[in-house]
């Protein structure tokens, strides 16, 4: 059975520099599985709330995850500055599929991969809500066709 390999730096669409700090490391010297997870968690959510996906405590709708995985091919360390990528596989009726790789300077190949699964909701009801014209908008450069 033959794995697909992984996508490079270029197959995503937007880019965000994220520092490693020496608290992101574990008793082993390098960054924590758990901060993987935070780096992806802060490209997504840089992204939406810069281009108005939602509004920090005034949106209507908030996307909450409803899954999300990561696959680590190479250990990020102390002091680099990762290149975290971001781009959309897809866009449904209520939800979205981020799709993150963050990589290392010169390297194409990425130090891991992942993915979060949001389903947008109301607010204040918690149920599941359309995207709206403009939140396709703002996620539609990112989109990428499989």
């Amino acid at each position: 059975m033959s794995k697909a390999l992984p996508p490079k730096r270029d197959d995503y669409r937007h880019s965000l520099a994220i520092p490693v700090r020496w608290a992101d490391c574990d008793a082993y010297g390098h960054v924590n599985n758990a901060i993987y997870y935070a780096m992806m968690d802060q490209i997504v959510t840089v992204y939406i709330v810069e281009t108005g996906v939602i509004a920090m405590n005034t949106s209507p709708s908030i996307g909450l995850c409803v899954s999300s995985a990561c696959d680590f091919h190479q250990s990020l360390e102390f002091p680099e500055i990762i290149d975290a990528r971001l781009r959309v596989g897809r866009i449904g009726e209520k939800s979205v599929r981020y799709e993150i790789g963050l990589f290392k300077d010169g390297i194409e190949e990425p130090a891991a991969t992942g993915h979060f699964v949001h389903v947008y909701v109301d607010r204040h009801t918690r149920k599941p809500v359309q995207l709206t014209a403009a939140q396709r908008e703002a996620l539609s450069p990112l989109l990428v066709e499989e």
